[in-house]
Protein backbone atom coordinates (compact mmCIF):
# COMPACT_ATOMS: atom_id res chain seq x y z
CA UNK A 1 0.00 0.00 0.00
CA UNK A 2 1.54 3.31 -1.06
CA UNK A 3 0.92 6.95 -0.27
CA UNK A 4 -1.71 8.82 -2.21
CA UNK A 5 -0.45 11.70 -4.34
CA UNK A 6 -2.07 14.25 -2.03
CA UNK A 7 -0.36 12.86 1.09
CA UNK A 8 2.98 12.64 -0.72
CA UNK A 9 2.67 16.24 -1.89
CA UNK A 10 1.77 17.37 1.63
CA UNK A 11 4.79 15.58 3.12
CA UNK A 12 7.04 17.05 0.45
CA UNK A 13 5.68 20.58 1.04
CA UNK A 14 6.15 20.31 4.82
CA UNK A 15 9.70 19.03 4.37
CA UNK A 16 10.48 21.88 1.97
CA UNK A 17 9.01 24.41 4.43
CA UNK A 18 11.29 23.12 7.20
CA UNK A 19 14.32 23.35 4.93
CA UNK A 20 13.50 26.90 3.83
CA UNK A 21 12.77 28.04 7.38
CA UNK A 22 16.13 26.73 8.59
CA UNK A 23 17.88 28.41 5.65
CA UNK A 24 16.75 31.91 6.64
CA UNK A 25 18.82 32.02 9.81
CA UNK A 26 21.98 30.30 10.92
CA UNK A 27 23.25 29.43 14.36
CA UNK A 28 26.97 29.56 15.05
CA UNK A 29 29.37 28.85 17.86
CA UNK A 30 30.51 32.07 19.52
CA UNK A 31 33.66 31.91 21.64
CA UNK A 32 37.29 32.95 21.97
CA UNK A 33 40.12 30.68 23.04
CA UNK A 34 41.79 33.49 25.00
CA UNK A 35 38.68 33.49 27.25
CA UNK A 36 38.07 29.70 27.22
CA UNK A 37 40.67 27.17 25.97
CA UNK A 38 37.87 24.77 24.93
CA UNK A 39 37.25 27.12 21.96
CA UNK A 40 40.58 26.13 20.36
CA UNK A 41 41.14 23.04 18.20
CA UNK A 42 40.09 20.38 18.84
CA UNK A 43 36.86 22.23 19.60
CA UNK A 44 34.94 21.18 22.72
CA UNK A 45 31.46 22.67 22.56
CA UNK A 46 30.22 21.13 25.82
CA UNK A 47 30.32 24.46 27.67
CA UNK A 48 29.12 26.79 24.91
CA UNK A 49 25.59 27.63 23.84
CA UNK A 50 25.05 27.97 20.11
CA UNK A 51 24.20 31.55 19.07
CA UNK A 52 21.24 32.46 16.87
CA UNK A 53 22.85 34.89 14.43
CA UNK A 54 19.60 36.60 13.47
CA UNK A 55 19.54 38.06 16.99
CA UNK A 56 22.92 39.77 16.57
CA UNK A 57 23.54 43.14 14.92
CA UNK A 58 26.61 45.26 14.28
CA UNK A 59 26.41 48.75 15.77
CA UNK A 60 28.14 50.34 12.79
CA UNK A 61 26.08 48.42 10.16
CA UNK A 62 22.66 47.75 11.75
CA UNK A 63 20.99 46.70 8.46
CA UNK A 64 23.54 43.97 7.67
CA UNK A 65 22.49 40.50 8.85
CA UNK A 66 24.73 37.57 9.65
CA UNK A 67 24.36 34.85 7.01
CA UNK A 68 27.37 32.67 7.79
CA UNK A 69 29.53 31.31 10.57
CA UNK A 70 33.23 31.99 10.82
CA UNK A 71 36.26 30.56 12.51
CA UNK A 72 39.46 32.56 12.76
CA UNK A 73 42.75 30.96 13.73
CA UNK A 74 45.55 33.43 14.49
CA UNK A 75 49.18 33.03 15.44
CA UNK A 76 50.90 36.10 16.78
CA UNK A 77 54.47 35.78 18.06
CA UNK A 78 54.03 32.03 18.57
CA UNK A 79 50.71 32.20 20.44
CA UNK A 80 47.63 30.63 18.81
CA UNK A 81 44.16 32.15 19.29
CA UNK A 82 40.80 30.90 17.94
CA UNK A 83 37.69 33.00 17.43
CA UNK A 84 34.31 31.51 16.42
CA UNK A 85 31.33 33.76 15.65
CA UNK A 86 28.64 34.83 13.22
CA UNK A 87 29.84 36.34 9.91
CA UNK A 88 28.20 39.25 8.10
CA UNK A 89 30.00 39.90 4.82
CA UNK A 90 31.66 37.84 2.11
CA UNK A 91 30.93 34.38 0.80
CA UNK A 92 31.29 30.91 2.31
CA UNK A 93 34.76 29.45 1.85
CA UNK A 94 36.73 30.44 -1.20
CA UNK A 95 34.57 30.84 -4.32
CA UNK A 96 31.74 29.10 -2.44
CA UNK A 97 33.77 26.02 -1.46
CA UNK A 98 33.75 25.76 2.34
CA UNK A 99 36.59 23.25 2.38
CA UNK A 100 39.01 26.11 1.79
CA UNK A 101 39.93 29.00 4.06
CA UNK A 102 41.59 32.32 3.40
CA UNK A 103 45.20 32.23 4.62
CA UNK A 104 47.40 35.23 5.39
CA UNK A 105 50.93 35.38 6.74
CA UNK A 106 53.10 38.28 7.75
CA UNK A 107 56.44 39.14 9.16
CA UNK A 108 57.31 38.63 12.82
CA UNK A 109 55.70 35.17 13.03
CA UNK A 110 52.13 36.27 12.18
CA UNK A 111 49.63 33.85 10.60
CA UNK A 112 45.85 34.06 10.10
CA UNK A 113 43.34 31.54 8.73
CA UNK A 114 39.80 32.81 8.11
CA UNK A 115 37.08 30.22 7.41
CA UNK A 116 33.40 30.92 6.66
CA UNK A 117 30.51 28.51 6.16
CA UNK A 118 26.72 28.35 5.98
CA UNK A 119 25.93 24.71 5.19
CA UNK A 120 24.46 23.97 8.61
CA UNK A 121 24.06 25.33 12.11
CA UNK A 122 27.31 25.16 14.04
CA UNK A 123 29.44 24.64 10.93
CA UNK A 124 32.23 26.70 12.51
CA UNK A 125 32.80 24.02 15.13
CA UNK A 126 35.18 21.76 13.29
CA UNK A 127 36.79 20.87 10.01
CA UNK A 128 34.30 18.25 8.79
CA UNK A 129 31.81 19.20 6.11
CA UNK A 130 28.62 17.16 6.49
CA UNK A 131 25.34 16.93 4.62
CA UNK A 132 22.40 18.51 6.40
CA UNK A 133 19.77 15.97 7.55
CA UNK A 134 17.11 18.21 6.00
CA UNK A 135 18.78 17.94 2.60
CA UNK A 136 18.89 14.15 2.97
CA UNK A 137 15.16 14.01 3.84
CA UNK A 138 14.30 16.31 0.92
CA UNK A 139 16.29 14.10 -1.45
CA UNK A 140 14.48 10.97 -0.28
CA UNK A 141 11.10 12.72 -0.53
CA UNK A 142 11.88 13.91 -4.06
CA UNK A 143 12.81 10.39 -5.13
CA UNK A 144 9.57 9.04 -3.64
CA UNK A 145 7.56 11.76 -5.40
CA UNK A 146 9.15 10.90 -8.74
CA UNK A 147 8.38 7.18 -8.28
CA UNK A 148 4.74 7.84 -7.37
CA UNK A 149 4.01 10.25 -10.23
Amino acid sequence: MGFSKEISCLIFALTLAVIIQNGWAIKCWDCRSDADPKCSDPFDNTTFAITDCKQQRLDFMPDVKATMCRKIRQKFHGVWKYIRSCAYLGEPGIQGDERFCLLRTGTYNIFMEYCTCNTKDGCNGGNNVKVSPFVAVATVMTILMLKIM
